[in-house]
């Protein structure tokens, strides 16, 4: 009988809530659990539990949508009484054993969807949503191992880089069966989580989001997780999948070079040594190598750029002046502003903001509850984040040509987003003329880098011991920093929050191609891969968060590296199974794709030339870092990899004599 038991429990959907007793968890504590929790999101798991969809046609519903707003603008009675009748259906389901619920079918998955929402959920959008959601508890974006074992044990590949997309990468190589080799330059995973370890370094994505499709957690303390907490996350999310014996911390890819004849990659390390693969995988992602003005001078106190936060600086009672007040400028001023002495922020331009009140909740003892016990309640939250952020944010990006003027907003969307961007700031400033004249931007809307605000940087900028300067940087001297207006800022500590140096992909890696191409060379200050992802005359390396992938307009790049480690892999499994040697895009599918995506850049408010000091643009003025595709676009392009889209080589034909295979 226990065996039978335990059988039935390994088979159980993971996302059908782990079984719990009255004796685990009462009446009165599961009411209070319930007062934490997404409302809208309980009710469909209730849909879930009882097997009744007749919620979908009552009064208690939600009102509307917004980014970050989880509970559907319900009033205060509508949500109460909604707890009471969820509170009545989770007793009797616990009460009958916490039964697996059926399958719902998928008129019924739409129907919910919508109702979610508040809006029709457009065909297109629920195959790719139903992927991401997995209520079937199957990992779609799973690759089963190759039919042929040895075919993949003779393709070995390095994947540069463990941070979120390396070690994904990593996770799917080793689930098909590929021999992998990570490189990874710090001591520990997480990439980008590894290296901000700034005070108020936070994600700027819902944790319940920003995750792995497959490695969801319940375990978030924080709606949206500071650094170690998601430093935390890469590392079970490694431990629990044994990437760890692949991986060579505390060394660096210094070059990696074609060979043609071979057709495999040497890949030259910091330590002298040399691996050989039959594919690379750069993870290094696009900010990876801070950048620090070259500003002339020389500051006699500690001084160091935000990636690079040395704490063994006491800042409590010392004058720092940062330079820089971009997304990390803006995380750092709160959390450091009551133990400096004064604090002087250097800012060049303001940035837009835009109302999140979560954004440094705690995660209560309910949600966490309720996202491990409740059929299906951390996917339906995880839809509910997702839908909101899916594309909607394209549309105020869009150029109207029409609309004028183009230097205060682009189009009449981006216009309402303007004015319910700079009311969310002015509300905060009342009294303060001298400061709304410095924090309301004079560009378009979105148009860099939009920011999330629960209030905590205006009134850290309202502080008596902050002063924000519009302005840049002159010169350093031994005791401060001399602005763009020659006004001196003495200082006991500098931070530079300048950014990283995102134009200059995959820096200072040297890549060198077919007939001796040097990718960095080649792509000089316009990156271009297709798809974002490979590159002609460099066979059999691919890109995973290079040129044209970052996302401007919302999503996750979690999602956006899942699409192109599934390409990826689809790349080298039909490789493996069809004894090719070597595979590379045409030349005239990149040119298109490059030609496409430059033209639809150009009609984005990210291009506009009314926006200077931005990051998405290189010397030129031109995007090259940005996607601008919708997600469920750049989701179905990714799918599959059609080899019509490349040259291919096969392993039995000399270089001298290659062949085009299709």
């Amino acid at each position: 009988m226990s065996e039978n038991l335990s059988t039935v429990a390994r088979v159980r959907n993971p996302h059908a809530g782990v079984p719990f007793t009255a004796e685990e968890m009462s009446d009165d504590d599961v009411a209070a659990a319930l007062e934490d929790v997404s409302v809208p999101t309980l009710l469909l798991s209730c849909i879930h539990m009882s097997g009744d969809p007749a919620i979908l046609e009552g009064t208690l519903r939600p009102q509307g949508l917004f980014l970050n707003e989880v509970q559907g603008f319900m009033s205060e009675e509508d949500q109460a009484a909604a707890r009471a009748l969820a509170l009545e259906v989770i007793l009797d389901w616990r009460d009958r054993g916490c039964p697996e619920p059926e399958p719902v079918g998928p008129e019924l998955l739409k129907a919910m969807m919508d109702w979610l929402v508040c809006e029709d959920v457009p065909d297109e959008y629920v195959r790719m949503l139903l992927e991401e959601m997995e209520l079937d508890g199957t990992d779609a974006r799973a690759n089963a191992p190759l039919a042929d074992p040895d075919a993949a044990a003779s393709f070995p590949v390095v994947v540069i880089g463990c941070g979120m997309s390396g070690l994904l990468a990593a996770v799917r190589l080793q689930e098909a069966g590929f021999p992998y080799t990570v490189i990874e330059k710090n001591e520990g995973p997480g990439g980008t989580w590894w290296e901000n370890a700034y005070p108020g370094a936070r994600v700027d994505v819902g944790n319940h989001f920003y995750c792995y499709s497959f490695e969801p957690s319940d375990h978030w303390s924080e709606f949206f997780a500071r650094q170690p907490e998601l430093q935390a996350y890469f590392q079970r999310v490694m431990d629990k999948h044994g990437v760890d014996e692949h991986v060579r911390w505390g060394t660096e890819v210094t070059k990696a070079v074609w060979d043609d004849e071979s057709a495999t990659w040497s890949v030259h390390l910091d330590t002298g040594e040399t691996l050989v693969a039959r594919a690379v995988i750069s993870a290094v992602g696009q900010l990876n190598r801070p950048f620090v003005p070259d500003v002339p001078g020389t500051f006699d106190g500690p001084s160091f750029h935000t990636a690079r936060w040395d704490h063994s600086v006491d800042l409590a009672g010392r004058r720092v002046v940062m330079v820089g007040a971009g997304a990390t400028g803006f995380q750092i001023a709160p959390a450091i502003a009551d133990e400096v002495d004064h604090l002087t922020i250097l800012q060049r331009s303001a940035q837009w903001m835009f109302p999140n009140p979560n954004y440094h909740e705690r995660v209560g003892p309910g949600v966490r509850w309720a996202l491990r016990h409740l059929p299906f309640y951390g996917r339906w939250y995880r839809f509910l984040l997702f839908w909101p952020a899916c594309d909607t944010g394209l549309v105020a990006a869009k150029v109207d040509p029409d609309w004028e003027p183009q230097d205060r907003s682009v189009s009449e969307a981006n216009e309402m987003a303007r004015v319910m961007f700079t009311e969310w700031i002015t509300e905060q400033l009342e009294g303060r003329p001298d400061l709304i004249d410095k924090v309301v931007p004079d560009y378009p809307a979105t148009g860099k880098r939009t920011l999330q605000d629960n209030g905590s940087w205006l009134r850290t900028l309202k502080r008596p011991n902050v002063e924000l300067v519009r302005a840049g940087v002159e010169r350093v001297e031994p005791d401060g920093v001399v602005d763009s207006t020659g006004a001196k800022h003495p200082a006991d500590v500098v931070v530079w929050a300048t950014g990283f140096r995102v134009n200059d992909m995959l820096y200072p890696l040297r890549v060198v191609g077919r007939g001796g191409v040097d990718l960095r060379e080649h792509w000089g200050h316009r990156p271009r891969a297709y798809l974002g992802m490979t590159v002609p005359a460099f066979p059999n390396f691919f890109c995973l968060y290079g040129p044209g992938t970052n996302l401007a307009s919302g999503g996750s790049l979690i999602f956006h590296s899942e699409c192109e480690v599934r390409y990826i892999v689809g790349c080298l499994a039909a490789m493996a199974e069809r004894g090719l040697a070597a595979m590379e895009p045409r030349q005239d599918r990149y040119d298109e794709w490059y030609e496409r995506c430059q033209a639809e850049l150009a009609r984005t408010v990210w291009a506009s030339p009314h926006i200077e000091h931005s990051f998405y643009k290189n010397v030129d003025g031109d995007v090259h870092c940005l996607s601008p595709w919708r997600l469920v676009d750049f989701w179905a392009w990714t799918r599959t990899v059609d080899l019509e889209d490349f040259l291919v080589r096969s392993a039995s034909v000399p270089r001298d004599r290659e062949r085009v295979e299709r």
